[in-house]
């Protein structure tokens, strides 16, 4: 394939578009929970899996994603993942039954979870081109994950009341086309990857242990996530077992899938990964927490709570342009140290929730929220590609959106126990305080993290 003359400008926001579709699924379905048990005649439990299947499927595809796009080129893995995305969605809403949706939502998952990958990988190009430094382009394709992710019920809340479930597939079909359409006119031609016979392609592609590392996350989320119940210990032992097979054998394989050496040898990458975890789990905390929270204890219906979050990611999303500026000024330690100090203060401040729901002080409180979420991760996405060699920042960048799935995950299991005698101020209070352990945790990485010498 070959593309017209790279426009680096109108290539970034057609990756941004695509980038956007997997928070913007991951949010949207929250609100189409109660019309999907009805239409398919479900109990709460099984219809989770709509959620639970997207959240495997985006866990275990990003870093695959990633490895592809290192390899293979990341402009045409981003247009078969958009591809991917419009042939399921289009044929979604016509499915017979609630299994086949499932299916459905993981394909659409493995499809969304290209975009990031291909995105990171194509910034240095496009930087180059726009003779701009990275922070920008990665500074908007922020952006665009977090814009989503905070407009997603919204628009989910529209898209079910005036059309049905079906919506929230169709939706994707058009913008994922367009974004397919533009990156093929504009984005700069894939170069210098791997190419060859398809059977020896394959066979240094490490399929066992492309499987291996799959099928041991899966296992770990599923034990998570509880959802086979009383199997949850038989999953874990499980992904563990398999995780070790799987690293016995990166670590004799040539060329591995993921460099368990090259990895163990990148402290600021590990690091990295480390804090995004932790601080993940802090905010999901309060994504998930709060919401829950006010409307239990404090009686607020659904759509006042809706309104009481936003500010949440709208000051997020409001922050990481402001932050990629500071980034470039200051450097990304010092930024990023900075944010979860703010992130301290900020979590600590949800303690006053304690003693009053009133809803002006909910709402100056989410706010506050969103300023260390939208610097920390703007900060953490610089510090990946800054931390990352260039030749596997597809693999670390897809490898770094599964940390954010093992934070929320990991938050929405303590969230469970911690309000598992009720969900009331006091035990809010309870999760505040394992909020502020985490946020000195975050805080420890940070100050230990430095920029790798060139």
């Amino acid at each position: 394939m070959t593309a017209n003359k790279p426009r680096p400008g109108l290539a970034i926001a057609a990756l941004s578009l695509g980038t956007a579709l997997n928070p913007l699924n991951s949010s949207m379905i929250a609100v189409a929970l109660v019309v999907l048990r009805e239409h398919f005649e479900l109990d709460v439990a099984t219809v989770t899996w709509v959620i639970t299947s997207f959240y495997l499927a985006s866990a275990a595809g990003q870093p695959l994603m990633g490895r592809l796009a290192d390899r293979f080129g990341p402009r045409r893995l981003f247009m078969f993942g958009m591809a991917l995305v419009a042939v399921t969605c289009a044929i979604a809403p016509f499915l017979p039954n609630f299994a086949l949706v499932c299916v459905a939502r993981a394909l659409m998952a493995v499809g969304t979870a290209t975009a990031y990958p291909s995105a990171v990988v194509m910034v240095t190009e496009l930087s180059r081109l726009m003779n701009l430094p990275s922070t920008r382009p990665l500074g908007r394709i922020q952006m665009a994950n977090t814009s989503a992710a905070a407009v997603g019920p919204v628009v989910g809340g529209l898209l079910v009341s005036l059309v049905g479930w079906q919506a929230l597939f169709a939706i994707n079909v058009p913008i994922a086309l367009l974004a397919m359409i533009v990156v093929y006119k504009v984005a700069p031609v894939d170069s210098g990857r791997e190419t060859g016979k398809l059977g020896q392609l394959i066979r240094d592609s490490d399929i066992p242990g492309i499987l291996a590392f799959v099928t041991s996350l899966m296992l770990a989320m599923m034990a998570l996530l509880n959802v086979m119940p009383g199997y949850r210990w038989y999953l874990l032992g499980a992904a563990t077992v398999i995780g070790v097979l799987f690293a016995w054998r990166e670590l004799r394989f040539q060329p591995p899938f993921l460099d368990l050496r090259l990895l163990g040898r990148n402290r600021p990458l590990l690091l990295v990964y480390l804090l995004f975890v932790v601080f993940s789990g802090v905010y999901y905390f309060a994504f998930f927490g709060l919401p829950q929270l006010l409307q239990e204890a404090g009686n607020y219906d659904a759509g006042v709570v809706g309104l009481l979050m936003l500010p949440l990611a709208a000051l997020s999303v409001v922050v990481t342009p402001l932050t990629v500026r500071f980034i470039e000024r200051f450097g990304v330690r010092s930024v990023l140290i900075t944010g979860v100090l703010i992130l301290t203060i900020a979590t600590g401040a949800l303690g006053f929730l304690t003693m009053t729901l009133w809803a002006p002080l909910v709402f100056v409180l989410t706010a506050l929220m969103g300023v260390p979420y939208g610097v920390v991760s703007t900060a953490s996405n610089q510090g990946l590609y800054v931390s990352a060699r260039p030749g596997e920042r597809g693999v670390a960048s897809g490898i770094f959106q599964t940390c954010r799935y093992l934070g929320a995950i990991t938050a929405t299991v303590l969230i469970g126990v911690l309000y598992g005698p009720g969900v009331n101020q006091a035990n809010w209070g309870i999760m505040v305080l394992v909020m502020l352990g985490l946020s000195a945790v975050v805080l420890v990485l940070a100050v230990m993290w430095r920029k790798p010498a060139v």
